[in-house]
């Protein structure tokens, strides 16, 4: 809003209806998007990332398979971290610009997800538990009653940890498929309000000093 004094004492008053349109595209989507708990799902993107990271520690005392040797669950797990906390900053500084960039991240999770994926079954298929087998068990029905040698504790436990990376990269997948989902709808709700920063004429109010003569 300007105010201008004119040399006959007319007081013009001058509403920007951009700053005013602004201002309320603004709450609104804001308020719209806490309807849709990005930050409930931001938070859940970042401990999932987290739990990946700090799962996969134990693989690197295992044999090096695909997932270790390529990094997949320290990739993955960041790309998880990153898309959770662009979700839960957008909260507080709802605008189009944040909604968007909100939006790429999200997908791009979602394409390093089904990466992650791709290599965990590629992983799991190339490297089966192996039978339990001692080398000094008779071949005999008795045999499970000795010990299995160290080479099926270790593919069974390398075999449980990446069944459960594989199960959290799914639970990722389905989240940043629904966020990506909700911020969709968001864009296409507000997205005529994208070109507020056009000119857009203001409109003026003339108010005329009283005559004291």
């Amino acid at each position: 809003m300007a105010v201008s004094v004119s040399r006959d004492l007319s007081v013009s008053v001058t509403t920007d209806i951009n700053s005013d349109k602004l201002t309320h595209t603004q709450q609104a989507l804001r308020e719209s998007i806490q309807k849709g708990e990005p930050k409930a799902l931001g938070v859940s993107q970042v401990m999932i990332g987290l739990m990946v990271m700090s799962y996969s520690i134990p693989l690197l005392s295992t044999e090096f398979t695909e997932v270790v040797t390529f990094g997949v669950p320290w990739w993955s797990g960041l790309s998880f971290i990153a898309a959770g906390v662009i979700a839960i900053v957008m909260e507080k500084h709802s605008s189009m610009k944040s909604l968007g960039v909100c939006m790429v991240v999200t997908l791009v999770a979602i394409l390093v997800s089904l990466l992650a994926l791709i290599f965990y079954f590629i992983d799991l298929h190339n490297n089966p538990e192996t039978p339990c087998n001692h080398p000094l068990a008779p071949a005999t029905h008795y045999r499970q009653e000795y010990e299995c040698d160290h080479q099926h504790y270790a593919t069974v436990f390398s075999y449980g940890v990446k069944s459960s990376l594989l199960l959290f990269t799914i639970i990722q997948i389905t989240i940043s498929s629904t966020l990506s989902y909700i911020l969709y709808k968001k864009r296409r709700s507000f997205g005529p309000y994208s070109s507020l920063n056009q000119d857009v004429p203001s409109t003026p109010i003339l108010v005329t000093a009283p005559d004291f003569n």
